[in-house]
Order: C-alpha cells, then sequence, then structure tokens
C-alpha cells in the first residue's frame, strides 16, 4: 500500500475525495523538493569523480570521446577558457529553418537530447491522480461527463498555496509543476545564476552558454519526485539518462562542454539565501542584507574568511557583485527570452535553448 492510500485508510472509513489524495501526494513531495533545493545550493567541494564520469557518458551519448577536463574555481577564471564557444544566439541558429553548414556544436545536440528526454518523461506521467476528475464525475452523475480542458490547453491556473489550490481544482499535475520546477527555478535560475551571468555579461563580453550543475536540479527534480511519490515509472533507458542527469545536479558546478575540452567549475563557497517575500512553495533569493554573516539559513559562510560581503563566494575569492549592477533583470530576458518553459518540449526549441 501506498503512503496516500494508507493515510486515506487510517483518517476515515469514507471514501477519500480526490482532493484528499492529491494532497496527501503532496505531502510526500515537499521534502523531496527540499531536497533539490538542498542540492542546488550545496556549497560542499564538488564531486570530481562522479561528475567526470557522468559528463564521459554524457559525451559518449553523442559521439565524443571523452574530453579533457579543466577545473577551475569560478565562473570569473572560466571565461578565458571557453571564449570561442557558442553563445545563446548562436545556438539558436540550429533551430532555424536555414541551419549554419557543418556540423551542430555538442552543446547544441545535449539540449536536444535532453529535450527528447523530458518529452519521453513526461509521456509516463499518466496517472490519474494527476488530473481531478470533471465535476459530474465526483458527484457520481450518470450520462456523458464535457470532456475537462487540460493545463496543456492554453489554460492558466492560479498560482495559490498547495492545498489551496488542490481544494479549487487545479490538477496536482500543475501543483507539481508549480511546487516543484517553477519553485526550484525560481530560487535556482532567477535566484542564482542568471544574476552571477549577468555580472559576467556585464563586461561587454559575450558570455557563452552553460550547464549549471547543481542548479540544473528543477527539471530534475520535477521527474524525480513523480517516481519516487508513485506517479510515474519510467522506461528502463530513459530513467538511466534521469539518473545520470541527477548524479551530476548532486555532484558538480557549472560546466561548459568543448569538443575536446570541457571546462568546470567548483561549487561556490559561500551562498546565503533568505526567502522570496510572499512565496508559495519555499522559493529563495540571494541575500540583500549579505555583508553579515550568518548561518541560519543552511546555505551560509563555510570558508571561514571574515570580512567577507556580497551573497556568494566562490574559492578563488571572487564574489560576484550581483546586488551592485542594475543589469541583472535585462540579462535574464536575454537568457530566457519567453521565460521558464511552461511544458517538457520533444524536439528542440528556442524555448529549451534559452535554459543554456
Amino acid at each position: 500500500m501506498t503512503a496516500p492510500a494508507r493515510r486515506d485508510a487510517a483518517g476515515s472509513t469514507a471514501p477519500a475525495t480526490y482532493v484528499d489524495r492529491a494532497v496527501a501526494y503532496w505531502r510526500l513531495a515537499e521534502p523531496i523538493r527540499r531536497e533539490w533545493l538542498d542540492h542546488g545550493l550545496d556549497t560542499a567541494p564538488a564531486d570530481r569523480v562522479t561528475t567526470e564520469y557522468i559528463l564521459s557518458r554524457i559525451y559518449a551519448r553523442h559521439h565524443r570521446p571523452r574530453p579533457r577536463f579543466r577545473w577551475v574555481d569560478s565562473p570569473d577564471q572560466a571565461m578565458p577558457l571557453v571564449a570561442g564557444l557558442p553563445t545563446h544566439d548562436q545556438l539558436q541558429q540550429w533551430v532555424m529553418a536555414r541551419q549554419p553548414a557543418g556540423r551542430p556544436p555538442l552543446i547544441s545536440d545535449i539540449v536536444a537530447g535532453v529535450s527528447r528526454l523530458r518529452g519521453a518523461l513526461d509521456e509516463c506521467l499518466d496517472n490519474p491522480i494527476l488530473t481531478p476528475p470533471s465535476p459530474a464525475t465526483r458527484r457520481g452523475e450518470s450520462g456523458k461527463v464535457p470532456r475537462k480542458k487540460t493545463e496543456n490547453e492554453g489554460r492558466r491556473w492560479p498560482v495559490l498555496p498547495p492545498d489551496e489550490a488542490l481544494a479549487a481544482g487545479v490538477p496536482l499535475r500543475v501543483v507539481l509543476r508549480q511546487g516543484v520546477w517553477d519553485a526550484l527555478r525560481t530560487s535556482l535560475a532567477d535566484g542564482f545564476y542568471l544574476p552571477v551571468r549577468a555580472t559576467l555579461a556585464a563586461r561587454g563580453r559575450p558570455v557563452p552558454s552553460a550547464w549549471y550543475g547543481q542548479q540544473d536540479a528543477p527539471w530534475i527534480a520535477y521527474y524525480d519526485v513523480a517516481r519516487r511519490i508513485g506517479l510515474a515509472q519510467y522506461r528502463r533507458s530513459d530513467e538511466r539518462q534521469l539518473d545520470e542527469w541527477a548524479a551530476l545536479a548532486r555532484s558538480a558546478g557549472w560546466w561548459w562542454p568543448g569538443e575536446q575540452t570541457c571546462v568546470l567549475v567548483e561549487r561556490p563557497a559561500v551562498i546565503r539565501t533568505e526567502p522570496v517575500p510572499g512565496s508559495r512553495y519555499g522559493e529563495r533569493r540571494l541575500r540583500r542584507d549579505a555583508d553579515r554573516r550568518s548561518g541560519v539559513d543552511g546555505h551560509s559562510d563555510v570558508d571561514g574568511r571574515s570580512g567577507a560581503d556580497g551573497p556568494i563566494g566562490y574559492r578563488d575569492g571572487w564574489r560576484p557583485p550581483v546586488h551592485r549592477t542594475e543589469v541583472a533583470s535585462r540579462v535574464g530576458a536575454a537568457v530566457h527570452p519567453d521565460g521558464p518553459p511552461r511544458a517538457p518540449a520533444v524536439v528542440i526549441s528556442s524555448r529549451q535553448l534559452s535554459l543554456r
């Protein structure tokens, strides 16, 4: 018997409603979401052995030999080493009708592979609990039940506290999307890597497209939650790939895949965050009062240095001035021109490239 079923059976002799069961599943999802947030803000040194092993497998999947791995201590140190790798604008050319001549860059192949993986995983999210029954079905009425419009047909669902959302008829699938994928994206993309990229781009030089290791957790966590709470069973080959990406997110910082050399960044030594005001799902942002040393949130100064300022500190001492630049929002719009993806794509698209 699953945990939600045990909860239903123990709580009452009456049949559990859809909302009761959906709330029970959400209760199981919450600690897993928090676990992935912790991975995304982890300040422990990277697991280099695991990272290099998984990346070698990713290279091999895309018909490339094992690269030479070049580790650095911050994105700032990486910039001279990744000069010449594709930028977001250059990658977008590979999804246009008239593509550039020659072989696509490796990062384009990886993005396409992840896009296909997400599509395959999404096909397995078919448990009936993910979509509420129609009102007529809930009332036990007979006769033909009108087809309910799904979340993928353009409907904009409200962002509410989870219990309230489910009671209002928001599908569990949407609550999981909002509460896991979107919430982690707010914390790790809007709340971390986009501001850091902004400080690099503010120098006036193009910043090549990257993967973000631990901050790639949002989409990984969404599919991991679904299988761990018993709502999805993926095909073995797809699950192996998901496991690899999950291991990479638990082990690594940012990385830039070149054809011969992969440049990797150690995880930060310092990350200070605070709750996003008014958030529904525990979203975090970089602390505004980060001149103070604090350990209250579990993602704080662990390098032992005193007098350091800024909410982020890398192991070489680089502290990106994320609160002293006005370009963060503009650069964020450039990197994510159409906002966060609302549904996993099946084929490569400009929206998928915008993740990088």
